[in-house]
């Protein structure tokens, strides 16, 4: 499959019959005025629910689900009007919601969002969209089929930066681009499961916590963040922020999906992710664009040189045939300096975000467009999973997006798809 425009991808997905969604809105949208205000739920209060609490806050907070009381306390007190769960799909079954926020851990996504969509509830999650690439293609062919608004927790993506870099890419300042790199200083390498005992907190609800991961004791060591070091829960810092800075290389490039997938790291371990990864994905060429090889690292193997030149913290640097450009979530900077001295930027032809939030808001009582819907966002949640399969099998996998297989691999669909524990199965 070639890399191309989104309309034109979405022309080849169309004749082929690919599940892939455009956003759109459930009929009783179209009736809602904009002043009006969405009745919402909340799934997840504390932590980054805390913050897309606080980007929705001006609609109508019907109901707040929390399974740990202790965090959900403040939200709670702030909206002491909104019905209160620690089981999610009660909230659905007994309020009156046009929306839903999903601020969960990573394996509780798929299963609050797609619940949420089957009824026809507009949709928020946060990164990344699912714990496992098949869950990521199911929520997006869920959103195709209820056809509701939806919006991926990347909230750089409303920044005028991003906006600026794409701008300055798509005009070809800095020549066709064949290689990106993208580096996240950080690592959420963990160790083997805990070993002693704990009986979980009376203000938390253990059994709605794990969801659909394998039932396990409670340990302390799991919460409220540190779950993103464990398979069953999270996939480390690549499922943590690659969707922030991966976004900004998919947006620019029009990515899609890749053609194959390889990692290095550590010898991969059977419950927990690497303190640090590397990861190489090819794309296709576009109509007239050049194949893309995107690099990714991070943890204790994160490269933040590049052409000898070296950066702080984390970043994407774009290589192109006539000069290079890094860019972070706030600044950018084009390379070789002199060459760029004079360099006056394209006129902006991005219009500014009104708010990553708002932007949802307002698709859901218009039926207008969001920025990261699902249909944008579910390839790029299905690329970054796709690289901790690879690093979990041990070898490179040549992808078939369309069928959703490693073509030289057939053992990694147990980690494409992955089983549920009885009574969560979607």
């Amino acid at each position: 499959m070639s890399r191309a425009s989104r309309r034109q991808f979405l022309q080849q997905a169309t004749a082929l019959g690919v599940g892939l969604y455009v956003s759109g809105v459930r009929s009783a949208t179209a009736e809602t005025s904009p002043n009006e205000k969405l009745n919402i739920g909340i799934i997840g209060a504390a932590g980054r629910g805390g913050e897309n609490l606080n980007g929705v806050a001006g609609e109508n907070i019907v109901a707040i689900c929390d399974v740990d009381q202790r965090m959900a306390g403040p939200a709670w007190e702030r909206f002491p009007q909104a019905a209160r769960y620690s089981d999610f799909r009660k909230m659905l079954d007994e309020q009156q919601l046009d929306a839903v926020v999903v601020s969960t851990p990573d394996h509780m996504h798929a299963v609050c969002s797609v619940l949420a969509m089957r009824r026809g509830l507009h949709c928020y999650c946060e990164k990344p969209l699912a714990r496992t690439v098949g869950e990521a293609r199911l929520i997006t062919q869920t959103a195709r089929e209820y056809h509701v608004v939806t919006q991926l927790g990347t909230q750089i993506h409303a920044g005028s930066n991003y906006r600026r870099v794409v701008e300055i890419v798509q005009s070809g300042a800095i020549g066709a681009v064949r290689e990106a790199h993208v580096w996240v200083g950080k690592g959420w390498g963990g160790t083997s499961w805990p070993i002693a005992r704990h009986e979980p907190p009376a203000e938390l609800d253990w059994e709605q916590w794990l969801g659909p991961a394998p039932y396990r004791p409670y340990h302390p060591a799991y919460l409220p963040r540190e779950w993103r070091r464990w398979w069953d829960f999270g996939g480390g810092t690549l499922s943590d922020m690659g969707c922030h800075y991966m976004d900004l290389v998919f947006w620019a490039l029009n990515l899609r999906y890749p053609t194959s997938c390889r990692a290095e790291g550590p010898p991969p371990h059977p419950q927990t992710a690497p303190s640090g990864v590397k990861v190489v994905w090819e794309f296709p060429p576009g109509d007239s664009t050049p194949p893309v090889s995107l690099t990714w690292t991070d943890g204790d193997l994160a490269q933040n040189i590049h052409d000898g030149h070296e950066f702080k913290g984390a970043g994407v640097y774009f290589v192109g045939d006539r000069g290079s450009l890094f860019a972070d979530y706030g600044s950018y900077k084009l390379f070789p300096e002199e060459q760029f001295a004079d360099f006056k930027p394209p006129e902006p032809t991005i219009p500014d975000s009104i708010g990553h939030h708002a932007e949802w808001i307002d698709a859901c009582k218009t039926g207008g467009p969001t920025t990261c819907d699902f249909d944008y966002s579910g390839p790029l949640s299905e690329t970054v999973l796709l690289g901790t399969v690879a690093y979990r099998l041990g070898r490179p996998i040549e992808w078939d997006a369309i069928e959703l297989t490693a073509t030289n691999a057939p053992d990694a669909a147990t980690i494409i798809h992955q089983p549920y524990r009885k009574g969560w199965e979607l």
